[in-house]
């Protein structure tokens, strides 16, 4: 931590993760942006990574190549402290079912842990996204005050593409995952959040206590952050924002980079906007928590659970093991988490089939008092997956403007 006058301890050290992959291109900008940065007291971890198979692989021999460039660049570079993790060189690959960017964020976190202090803060970050001259002052300055929380979701906003179509994929992806967001924030979900490896940040503390980073081929970053929250609190404003490349990948099996893939051959059936009423049906779970903690009772979600679980009631051991209803609770959404909510939705989704716009229409109508339909000029029937871009810019806009109220609003204190 950096002192003041007085001796105090105010500002946390920042430590940077960032996994690069096939990116030499990115990388003299992203590193420019940190240059800029106007909080000093940061060092920058790199990983550099692929799997030690590639490079006798003639389809992606390539990608090994770009990773060496990388590699050479970074070693040149003194304009601040860089540490290389280097996961890329003939022999130094991953080998077997060790791969992937959840591999590459553990292994420049686990590099961290080893040479932090417990109020230091790891602050994670993508090659390809950028961050204004500000945000590293941010994230300390939100660490500063709140040092009590486990994690830091921090506001982002995808760039639009020269290509329209991928345009036109990134922004319906942007308005799913700010519809869900907005939903679960109204249900007043514990797992209200957004999980970009791009935007996050938590103490090492947190990391120690959580066990690290679980690695995972993809969706590294939505699983760090629901362990983050079982632990502790997930502060979701910050007052700088992130804003990640919107463009495709298929580095991961699912996240931004292949949801665009996906949307550019037209192919939403993995990101619905799912009918506001089935959030509803969480909510109805969540209200009956405090009679759930006395008895069974039938409901949606229950009936899900059991399912899921193979227990006729599958709530019996959280009533036998927790003695108070606030620990009931806890223990409640601990296990139906934010992947057992995101399962339910798509489940029930399916039987339903409802169309995207109409249920995108009907949520603003029912929660917000709009007819977005008239002041948008949307023609009765069209479909959200064919909406002229024009369109797909405002309906982004205006589920930002609701979502970062909504983050602001949800400030402890």
């Amino acid at each position: 931590m950096t002192a003041d006058n007085h001796g105090d301890l105010i500002y946390p050290f920042l430590h940077l993760a960032m996994p690069v992959m096939d990116e030499p291109d990115f990388l003299p900008r992203i590193l420019n942006c940190l240059s800029l940065q106007s909080y000093k007291q940061f060092r920058l971890y790199v990983c550099v990574n692929q799997p030690d198979s590639w490079w006798h692989d003639p389809g992606k021999r390539i990608v090994c190549e770009h990773n060496a460039d990388s590699i050479r660049f970074l070693r040149t570079f003194k304009e601040f402290e860089l540490v290389l993790v280097d996961h890329s060189s003939e022999g130094e690959g991953w080998v077997g079912k060790k791969t992937g960017v959840g591999f590459a964020r553990r292994a420049i976190m686990e590099t961290i842990r080893a040479r932090s202090a417990d109020h230091d803060i790891i602050v994670s970050l993508d090659a390809d996204t950028l961050y204004g001259t500000d945000y590293l002052l941010s994230v300390a300055n939100s660490f500063k005050i709140f040092p009590e929380i486990s994690a830091l979701a921090i506001p982002y906003f995808h760039r639009e593409s020269t290509d329209p179509l991928t345009t036109r994929s990134m922004l319906r992806y942007e308005i799913y995952m700010r519809y869900y967001f907005l939903n679960l924030s109204r249900i007043r979900s514990p797992y209200t959040f957004t999980a970009l490896g791009s935007a996050l940040a938590c103490p090492v503390r947190a990391y120690k206590a959580i066990g690290g980073m679980t690695p995972k081929l993809s969706g590294e970053d939505f699983y760090f952050l629901q362990k983050l929250k079982k632990y502790g609190h997930v502060l979701n404003w910050n007052d700088q924002l992130a804003f990640p490349e919107g463009r495709p990948s298929d580095r991961v099996f699912f996240g931004t980079g292949p949801a665009i893939i996906r949307g550019n051959q037209g192919d939403w059936s993995g990101y619905p906007i799912f009918p506001s009423s089935l959030f509803d049906t969480i909510q109805e779970a969540y209200l009956l928590l405090p009679l759930l903690f006395k008895e069974s009772i039938p409901t949606v979600v229950i009936q899900y659970l059991s399912e899921c679980f193979g227990e006729p009631d599958p709530l019996l051991a959280l009533r036998q093991n927790h003695k108070s209803s606030d620990r009931f609770i806890r223990a409640f959404h601990e296990k139906f988490d934010g992947l057992r909510i995101l399962q339910f939705l798509k489940s029930h989704y399916k039987q339903n089939g409802f169309n995207d716009m109409v249920n995108l229409l009907e949520y603003f109508q029912k929660y917000n008092g709009e007819s977005v339909a008239d002041a948008l000029n949307i023609p009765a029937g069209m479909d959200l997956d064919v909406a002229p871009l024009e369109i797909l810019r405002k309906i982004r806009m205006l589920l930002f403007e609701k979502e970062m109220e909504c983050r602001f609003n949800s400030v402890p204190g």
